[in-house]
């Protein structure tokens, strides 16, 4: 591990402690303490390079100040101009920020965008009900009132997830911070729930990270290795990329239920990123809180089982950073210039990839995954659907290990970065899977395939699971 993961791991783990803490705090305590502890870990993390992180929030502050009514569009388009300038200050002679200050910056323009939003949905719904004469009353996930500019700074400086997600709302801090009866939401049962896989995703980690080093294809020596031995190195090198991410993201959540962020009824069907769904009005008393039965799902980032052994590659995306997905299907899939599904998804993954960085190698991979995404979609809908029982299951298992190995393919131009490194690991396995995509898709073309977004949807998991079995782990 190097010293920034080492890092990361010691802010995630004694983000745990600091969560028990703050659990059963007031609200003013939850806001300027949480937000001190953020604060407090920014700029130790990040030193001057923190001042990035202030001018996004004020230019954000001021812009929804401005134009409230189209402030989400305007946050989008000054978050995401500040990341390019950000990224090219070493090109611009400026110091360059440490790997702290741009994990920091990528979270803090999910959560500034989504502010926006929830700020232009508030404007837009005060203009609705001047000119209609009538009130509804408090509209599911609307906010109270526009945040001020110290409520802004509390949200965005929030210790929790500010340098390794989960993503949240504004409205899924204010409810923290409202919380009724704080005692009674469960947090330590669910935590060691949600913590029991982590030390072994970490040693698995570590073993394969030792076993088959990344440094070892960026070496003349790797490609004079047989053509089996090329196209195996990709798996364990996906395979320990999953396990660092499964540590760092159960460990986050961890974070969070100490806390007991993000709890809601489970009637209430939240949703990773986006949070409650259904109206669930707030208990009256202890026993009241006490008697609900309460889920974490607004702030779950992973599903290790659902991410390992679903079916397609599309859903193999929804399992993933699933928070994010959220953001990304909200804030950048629906308002994509485009109405085919296929093309809506290479707009959001061309975004998704700018988000992430400047790197080629974040290109070539997101890029590929609307291929995918286009591939398995016509060849499913032209025969899956053609054969019996045992033909889908046989299908299912032929379609699991074939999405498995798109990731892996993929996920070496994800850690590898630059482009000379990405090429060459893809040419030396002759770019399979591009090939095989598309031949898939021509084929599923030649068979009259439906596109993605008409096919009706396949069996979500191998082997016959049901599909309520990928949300278990």
């Amino acid at each position: 591990m190097s010293p920034e993961e080492w890092t990361y791991l010691v802010v995630l783990l004694i983000s745990i402690p600091i969560g028990f803490l703050f659990k059963k705090a007031g609200p003013g305590l939850k806001r300027w303490g949480a937000a001190a502890v953020g604060l407090g870990l920014t700029l130790f993390t990040c030193g001057p390079h923190t001042l990035h992180s202030l001018i996004t929030i004020l230019g954000t502050w001021a812009l929804i100040q401005a134009q409230p009514c189209s402030c989400h569009a305007l946050a989008l388009a000054w978050t995401f101009s500040y990341l390019l300038f950000f990224r090219a200050l070493s090109l611009l002679g400026l110091p360059t920020p440490t790997p702290f200050t741009n994990a920091v910056q990528l979270l803090l323009t999910l959560k500034l965008v989504s502010l926006a939003s929830e700020v232009q949905d508030l404007h837009l719904a005060q203009r609705k009900e001047l000119a209609t004469g009538f009130s509804k009353g408090p509209s599911l996930g609307l906010l109270p009132d526009v945040p001020s500019l110290m409520e802004t700074l509390s949200y965005s400086y929030c210790y929790v997830g500010i340098m390794t997600g989960p993503f949240f709302r504004y409205r899924t801090y204010l409810d923290w911070l409202e919380q009724p009866f704080p005692g009674s939401v469960p947090s330590l049962r669910p935590l060691l729930r949600r913590a029991w896989p982590a030390p072994l995703f970490g040693l698995l980690f570590l073993l394969s990270s030792h076993l088959f080093p990344l440094e070892a294809v960026r070496e003349d020596a790797f490609y004079a290795r047989p053509l089996p031995a090329r196209l195996f190195y990709m798996i364990p090198v996906f395979f320990a990329f999953r396990m660092r991410f499964y540590v760092a993201w159960i460990a986050a959540e961890c974070g969070c239920i100490a806390a007991g962020f993000g709890a809601y009824p489970v009637a209430a069907k939240a949703r990773a990123g986006g949070g409650p769904t259904l109206q669930c009005p707030p208990p009256s008393s202890p026993e009241k809180a006490a008697s609900l039965e309460y889920d974490y799902e607004t702030i779950r980032n992973i599903d290790c089982y659902g991410t390992d052994f679903c079916v397609r590659v599309r859903d193999g995306m929804r399992y993933w950073n699933m928070t994010v997905q959220w953001w990304l299907a909200q804030y950048i899939y629906k308002s994509a210039p485009a109405r085919s599904y296929v093309f809506r998804s290479a707009w959001t993954m061309l975004l998704s990839a700018y988000w992430h960085g400047l790197h080629p190698g974040y290109y070539l991979s997101f890029l590929t995954i609307p291929l995918c995404l286009a591939a398995e979609g016509r060849l499913e809908s032209a025969l899956r659907g053609r054969l019996g029982p045992g033909g889908q299951k046989a299908w299912d298992w032929a379609h699991w290990f074939l999405k498995m190995r798109a990731y892996d393919y993929m996920c070496m131009g994800f850690v590898l970065l630059s482009l000379g490194d990405t090429l060459r690991y893809w040419a030396s396995v002759y770019f399979c899977v591009h090939v095989l995509a598309l031949a898939a898709l021509g084929l599923g073309l030649a068979l009259g395939g439906g596109s993605p977004s008409r096919r009706k949807p396949a069996s979500q998991a191998a082997a016959g699971l049901a599909p309520e079995k990928l949300r278990e782990e």
